[in-house]
């Protein structure tokens, strides 16, 4: 789904997953330090949203999520997994509840299969799933932005900012008064700084929520039985996961950054060196430099020194060994 906001001077196209918004519109370091300084507003409009509605909602998500949400109060926000039989992570959702409907957002392009889940998972529970992509646009302001919240408006507030259920209908709109359109590429880089991980990015078909340090923040484990529990306290009780998630700063004499799936060696035994991770996310950061995350394997010393592709890279312990 293309954004209206495309249209607007400097804006250049995301591709990829992301395609559909502004990755950035000819700043980037202006566009991240305006977020780090609370200003300014990212256009998340192709991100999917999914609304589950009716008396039973946060029951009968609390049977299926790793998130404790059976209580959850209004306007409070929750990030929250759903894992396979084999506790691998398939949705990553990011929830509010307004007193009667809960609003996620979720990657683009999964809100179907993750509908199609829920559809299959109602039995008797009084729930209405619907898939809210087409006539709500998400929007992110950041921490400390003074931006004015249209009335009406569902917000999901974190420590990292407040995430809008914007009408579609009022993007434009809204754009006009909310400051400065910061792209994408900028909210990435902070969330790298930020080592959080994104489903799809650090995620591949076998990660668990050990390995990504997503144990608290999206899963808890004083909850009853959901899908994949048993492998999540598994390795919380009797063992360790296989990888673990990195946070590497980058030799910033390349020009080239390493990009998604890019292997991770250790620095010392050469270019034909074992192969012990891959690439998960880089950026540029307007401080930092070149930084990246990568999912390695937990038996890595933490002080090695590794290359992310062809790029020098210092680790840095995100989930500990």
């Amino acid at each position: 789904m293309k954004s209206p906001l495309l249209s607007l001077p400097g804006a250049v196209a995301a591709e990829g997953v992301d395609e559909g918004v502004a990755a950035h519109y000819g700043d980037l370091f202006r566009e991240q330090r305006a977020l780090a300084d609370g200003s300014g507003f990212v256009d998340l409009s192709h991100r999917g949203v999914v609304t589950v509605t009716g008396e039973d909602r946060l029951a009968w998500l609390h049977l299926l999520l790793t998130q404790h949400v059976s209580g959850l109060p209004v306007g409070e926000a929750a990030e929250a997994l759903i894992l396979s039989a084999h506790g691998h992570i398939e949705h990553a959702l990011y929830l509010v509840d307004d007193g009667t409907t809960v609003w996620a957002h979720v990657e683009p392009g999964t809100q179907e299969a993750l509908i199609a889940y829920l559809e299959s998972m109602k039995f008797f529970y009084r729930v209405e799933v619907a898939d809210r992509t087409a006539d709500t646009a998400v929007v992110h302001l950041p921490a400390g932005s003074i931006a004015e919240v249209p009335d009406g408006v569902v917000v999901r507030e974190t420590a990292y900012g407040r995430d809008l259920f914007l009408p579609r209908a009022d993007l434009e709109s809204y754009a006009e008064k909310a400051g400065p359109p910061v792209g994408l590429l900028a909210l990435e880089a902070l969330r790298v700084e930020q080592h959080r991980p994104r489903l799809g990015f650090e995620t591949d078909h076998r990660t668990i929520p050990h390995e990504l340090g997503w144990i608290g923040s999206a899963v808890h484990l004083q909850k009853g039985c959901y899908r994949g529990q048993e492998t999540v306290a598994r390795v919380q009780n009797l063992g360790k996961p296989p990888r673990r998630l990195v946070f590497l700063h980058l030799d910033g004499s390349e020009v080239r950054l390493p990009v998604h799936g890019d292997e991770v060696r250790l620095a010392d035994e050469g270019a034909d060196g074992r192969r012990i991770g891959f690439v998960t996310t880089s950026a540029r950061h307007h401080e930092l430099g070149p930084i990246a995350l990568a999912l390695v394997k937990r038996n890595v010393p933490v002080d090695a020194r590794l290359t992310a592709g062809d790029t020098a890279a210092a680790q840095e312990v995100v989930v500990e060994p």
